[in-house]
């Protein structure tokens, strides 16, 4: 309710706007902004306290009502889009993934409406339109970007006073709540398997890139494409450039092997960029002697740059990973016999791994992390370090990952390999080349030539 007061020969009224005052931070307070007048909208003195206890219910009623909020000018959802899109900061491959969506569906669709014009009816429409159109995760994608625009239409540039999206808890056709797909179980046979099926399809370079996303965790494509040789553990943290960082790990890693998690590789606009990985989760990840033993022996049989190299010798972005790498890996294929100049692409009949059967690569980082839960004497901010993740609220800010937590880590992959592939008798490929006494003798810590996109 609005309140007048006497101020000499003036009468004020107070009301309260709708809004709060604000922190330090920016944050709302419980404090309440008001509004104060002591002229009518004619301009004149009000008459009496009557007279000016009106005039507040008048303004505490636009405040209900919404008539007090300012919007801009109407804008076309054509030029919106183009307005939005300049203004968002994101990662090259994301917003090569909002322009995307915003020509190919949003734009099209809107191209003869204004901002302002669009109503919840309209978007329902659009919504079905989309679903009915598109798979399940590109129309949630989709309708992601589009609830983002509108949400900015109404907070940051004024061009709406509410979203045109109502979300409702509970109304229509009921329909039951999709329960989280259940994993199946994967075994350590079946990830020997998938490692047995990449020797043959993509030599001694395929088995060690299944291994390493088995007992690291690192996200794949990205992390291991992006793997440079100066990162991996024969040559890391000696050849780390940051002097800050080297000196620091050449002390706290002096009896362990480690490999750095710098940078993920992708294309933006068609070239290849380093950008800095997922969520900026830039890590040190420790490896068990005998995960350090097979990138000894990858990066003494190469000398380029990256770590993993395509059967022609080629970066792996230049691949159709899936279909010439993973598909037959985790599928199965069928025996290429020997044909006069192809010896390197005889390879047996390769069975399928039916506990991956439609599964994509990352399932083998989900199977790192279930590993290292089993024993449960891994603390858990050890175990989410190294899966690129932050733990949240005060257990994140006062946890730290000690040494003695990654040399548990160390000491229990090692002993899972030992007794769950060496001691059950599965079977392993001979080193491709002897392993050199000192790594520099094989080729010197190169790092790409890429252009960087660390922080954008």
């Amino acid at each position: 309710m609005p309140y007048t007061e006497i101020r000499g020969n003036s009468i004020r009224v107070k009301w309260w706007t709708g809004q709060y005052k604000l922190d330090d931070d920016g944050k709302p307070t419980a404090a309440k902004l008001h509004g104060s007048a002591s002229k009518n909208l004619d301009g004149a003195p009000f008459a009496d306290e009557g007279e000016a206890f009106t005039f507040g219910l008048d303004r505490e009623s636009d405040v209900r009502n919404r008539r007090n909020r300012r919007t801009a000018d109407p804008i076309s959802m054509a030029d919106y889009c183009d307005t939005w899109f300049k203004g968002v900061s994101l990662r090259s491959n994301s917003m090569s993934s909002y322009g995307s969506r915003l020509t190919a569906v949003i734009r099209p669709y809107w191209a003869q409406s204004n901002v302002d014009e669009i109503t919840p009816i309209q978007y329902d429409a659009f919504r079905k339109f989309v679903q009915g159109e598109y798979s399940h995760n590109y129309a949630k994608a989709v309708l992601g970007t589009f609830k983002m625009l509108m949400d900015d239409a109404v907070v940051k540039y004024k061009y709406r006073e509410e979203s045109p999206i109502v979300e409702q808890n509970r109304r229509g056709l009921y329909k039951k709540k999709q329960v989280r797909r259940v994993k199946r179980r994967l075994s350590t046979r079946s990830v020997h398997q998938l490692a047995h099926n990449a020797f043959h399809v993509w030599g001694f370079a395929g088995w060690t890139y299944v291994w390493t996303i088995a007992f690291t965790g690192m996200r794949s494509p990205g992390e291991m494409f992006g793997l440079q040789r100066g990162y991996a553990s024969p040559y890391w943290p000696a050849s780390e450039p940051d002097d800050e960082l080297r000196e620091e790990a050449l002390q706290r890693y002096e009896s362990l092997h480690a490999l750095r998690v710098q940078y993920q590789t992708y294309r933006a606009a068609g070239q290849a960029v380093l950008a800095a990985p997922k969520y900026d989760s830039a890590r040190t990840l420790v490896l068990p002697p005998f995960l350090h033993e097979m990138h000894q022996a990858l990066l003494a049989s190469h000398a380029e740059p990256w770590a993993f190299l395509s059967l022609q010798g080629k970066p792996l972005l230049s691949t159709d990973f899936d279909n010439t790498y993973w598909f037959p890996i985790r599928d199965g294929a069928e025996e290429r016999a020997p044909r006069p100049r192809y010896e390197r692409w005889v390879r047996p009949a390769l069975p399928a791994v039916e506990e991956m059967a439609g599964e994509d690569i990352y399932r083998l980082r989900h199977w790192h992390k279930a590993k290292l839960d089993e024993p449960g004497d891994i603390p858990r901010v050890a175990v989410e370090e190294r899966m690129g993740h932050e733990l949240p609220g005060v257990e994140g800010t006062y946890s730290e990952v000690t040494l003695a937590m990654e040399e548990r880590i160390v000491g229990y992959l090692q002993r899972v390999w030992e007794k769950e592939v060496v001691g059950a008798g599965l079977w392993t490929p001979t080193f491709p080349i002897r392993l050199p006494d000192d790594p520099a003798e094989s080729a010197p810590p190169q790092f790409s030539g890429l252009p960087i996109l660390e922080y954008e």
